[in-house]
């Protein structure tokens, strides 16, 4: 058998503009803000990127742990336990991978973005089943034959590959602030240093999204869980609330997949699953009104260079 990479390796390889996944041809928003003068340097492309990290990639952060997650929850039972025709369909996977689908349905106003993010998805999920063969990979195609959200996809594909949910965030949260930044580099003809270091202040920023995702994670899915009586399932941080007297609202600590990737002692399906999909109307969707104006725009203009 293969050896899988570690997460973390896992995690630079989902990053990697060289992955054919789509999300580095997407601009985000900036191709627009180019053309109508809201970008024109340096300056205006950090507070762009600042701006759509804190809404659109906090949004897309929480969605990819929180499929991340569930497909480590589904790992080893993508059928369910029930089956579509047993007495519970709702705990049925392929119908909770709809349903969190539809959650970042919700989150997405912009039809153009909406088009897009499930373009993104589609192509991400066909690339991962080859690179990273998986059962939950295989269901979440099925479950949603026209394309997951992008989020959804980069969750599952960031479990097949053997990251935990703080490392799916993270991937997301990059991937917000890189496909921007690199369209602006080739529309606006930036420095491609100046650019990185405008990437590199951001990182502080980026650990956050991520954690701040996985924090809104253990506070509407697991403790959901722990309600409905799934039993023995801790989160991806699981110090917050546990080690060395930290407040259970601090960030979560990130050390590496052995020690922050989620644990389940309970069942790995049905309960379980099922409390899981029960609280995900309760993760972020901080709304972002300019980039869906932005997204709207670009896809009437007849001349773009980037999917929007």
């Amino acid at each position: 058998m293969r050896d899988r990479p570690t997460g973390d390796a896992a995690l630079l390889l989902l990053a990697d503009s060289r992955l054919p996944a789509g999300g580095h041809a997407h601009s985000g928003g900036a191709e627009e803000a180019v053309r109508l003068g809201t970008i024109t340097g340096p300056e205006d492309l950090a507070r762009f990127l600042r701006g759509r990290l804190a809404t659109a990639g906090l949004v897309s952060a929480a969605l990819a742990a929180a499929a991340c997650e569930f497909a480590a929850a589904t790992a080893d039972h993508p059928a369910g336990p029930y089956g579509h025709a047993g007495p519970d369909p709702d705990a049925d996977p392929a119908a909770l991978w709809r349903r969190l689908d539809a959650e970042a349905d919700a989150r997405t106003a912009s039809p153009a973005q909406r088009e897009a993010s499930r373009v993104q998805g589609r192509l991400l999920v066909r690339s991962a089943r080859r690179i990273w063969p998986s059962a939950v990979l295989d269901e979440l195609a099925k479950a949603v034959p026209e394309g997951a959200h992008h989020p959804i996809a980069l969750g599952a594909a960031a479990a097949a590959a053997g990251c935990d949910p703080y490392q799916a965030a993270l991937a997301a949260a990059y991937n917000s602030v890189t496909g921007p930044a690199t369209a602006a580099v080739r529309l606006l003809g930036l420095d491609p240093v100046t650019v990185h270091r405008l990437l590199a202040d951001l990182a502080p920023a980026l650990n956050d999204a991520a954690h701040a995702a996985c924090a809104s994670l253990i506070d509407d899915v697991v403790h959901g869980v722990a309600q409905n009586g799934a039993g023995g399932h801790q989160g991806p941080a699981q110090n917050t609330a546990t080690q060395d007297g930290a407040k259970r609202d601090d960030p979560p600590h990130h050390g590496g997949a052995t020690n922050s990737g989620p644990t389940h002692t309970g069942s790995a399906d049905g309960p379980a699953a099922k409390a899981l999909g029960s609280a995900w109307p309760a993760l972020p969707g901080h709304a972002a009104p300019a980039l869906d104006l932005l997204a709207e725009g670009h896809r009437g203009n007849p001349m773009k260079l980037f999917v929007s």
